[in-house]
């Protein structure tokens, strides 16, 4: 069984186990979480919402919060003597998935 769902303006596959990687959410690590914009689930049939399938939920625990490997970015502009350089460390939250239901 698995489903799909919308967090923090992206999409998710998930499957119950599975530890995911997401957008930051505000909750502490240790804390249920529940997400309930679910977009498809595939258990015994396929059920697709229009846009989100009605009364189905995920459940998971969060584990961790973090930040991702630093990102540089770099600005120039030519015959001008401008540069900058900058870093970019993204956080994220790791989501143990436990129930989908529907």
């Amino acid at each position: 069984m698995f489903a799909i769902i919308r967090t923090g303006g992206k999409q998710y596959l998930v499957e119950a186990g599975h530890t995911i990687t997401i957008e930051t959410l505000p909750v502490e690590a240790g804390k249920p979480v529940t997400f309930n914009e679910v977009l498809l689930i595939n258990d015994q049939d396929l059920k697709v919402g229009s846009p989100l399938v009605k009364d189905a939920k995920v459940e998971g625990t969060v584990v961790s919060h973090g930040r991702h490997p630093k990102v540089v970015g770099i600005k120039f502009h030519n015959k001008v003597r401008y540069r900058r350089k900058f870093g970019h460390r993204q956080h994220f939250t790791r989501v143990k998935i436990e129930k989908i239901s529907a």
